[in-house]
């Protein structure tokens, strides 16, 4: 059995119920007090935070790794779209090799460049995406471009881009770890930051965890998924049902490759789990196995794996899913946002 990176050794550190060591906690302490000092810097007015004349709803997370960020994003845009707003989504590219460059993202983009999320998001929802480290700047690309509304994927500690709206997104299952600031703990922000943000989304279920008692109205997501596409793009969609009882090889370079997996035990499926890093670069033998059982993968390893399709090979895209009353509630809380463009 392979080794544990340094990354899984910390995931496993933060999301256990004993204290951290005393020497990550002590090296936890730099980081908090620049994250204190960045946000008294601009509550201050001495690092400005730029407004683009368009309302900019941010979407984020307080801990590293995958929280269902992407899908939430997807299902805000539907939802903006089918209101008649044109809305664009700004990001920093993460994965991609010219993220200090803006640059435009198209659904045929080459993810090695702009980034495997970013890609994704074009080529679900057909909004513009721009790319960058500037995100102002790239949000002001998409107001010359005639968009109504920005949508900024993990932007929740870029203060420098002015929000109107900010929509915090946990993993139910983790919850925030035991707490604590990078590296002690997963945790970019302290927990209290919930109390400034203006929803929070819960994205599944999980073991209960504490929130601060002044924090945002949450709302619950779940993540669904029940049609498996071929990696090719040619031939038919299959139901995942289908692949109940057989056993398979799962392959997930995501934040929280755990999720994907247990998505696939629960629908009957025998996984043979092959995790890899966030925004892992895939070689062409990593996808390559003698036993002749189906390769199943994520969407966002999809769109970095096209050149790689082979029969047999298959991608699972999640959508976003809230309960009516939830749904209604959370965009009416939008409204008031939305009506400054109106």
């Amino acid at each position: 059995m392979p080794s544990l990176t340094v990354s899984e050794r910390l995931q496993a550190l933060w999301y256990r119920q004993s204290s951290p060591p005393w020497w990550l906690w002590l090296l936890s302490l730099p980081f908090a007090l620049t994250v204190r000092l960045r946000r008294a810097a601009y509550a201050a007015g001495i690092l400005r935070s730029h407004h683009v004349g368009r309302p900019v709803i941010v979407v984020g997370n307080l801990s590293v790794g995958g929280t269902g960020k992407t899908p939430l994003v997807i299902w805000l845009l539907e939802q903006l779209h089918q209101q008649g707003f044109k809305a664009g989504v700004v990001m920093r590219g993460y994965g991609g090799g010219s993220s200090h460059t803006v640059q435009s993202v198209t659904a045929g983009g080459d993810a090695a460049r702009a980034g495997d999320e970013a890609v994704l998001i074009a080529a679900r929802t057909g909004a513009p995406v721009v790319v960058g480290h500037d995100r102002v700047e790239a949000a002001r690309r998409l107001v010359q471009a005639g968009m109504d509304v920005i949508v900024a994927d993990d932007g929740l500690q870029h203060l420098r881009l002015g929000r109107d709206y900010e929509i915090a997104v946990i993993d139910a299952a983790r919850g925030m770890g035991n707490g604590r600031l990078l590296p002690a703990g997963p945790l970019r922000e302290a927990p209290s930051r919930l109390a400034a943000v203006d929803a929070i989304v819960l994205n599944g279920e999980g073991a209960s965890f504490a929130l601060p008692s002044n924090a945002a109205p949450r709302f619950q997501m779940h993540l669904v998924g029940e049609r498996l596409l071929p990696l090719s793009g040619q031939g038919e969609a299959l139901p995942l049902a289908r692949f109940a009882g057989r056993r398979v090889h799962a392959l997930a370079g995501i934040g929280h490759p755990q999720r994907f997996f247990a998505q696939l035990t629960a629908a009957g499926v025998d996984v043979i789990a092959h995790p890899f890093p966030d925004h892992h670069v895939y070689q062409a033998q990593e996808l390559q196995f003698t036993d002749g059982l189906p390769l199943l993968m994520t969407e966002k390893d999809a769109v970095k794996c096209k050149r790689f399709a082979a029969p047999d090979r298959w991608y699972l895209p999640v959508a976003a899913c809230f309960a009516p009353e939830q749904s209604a509630a959370l965009l009416a809380r939008l409204q008031p946002v939305l009506k400054l463009k109106r």
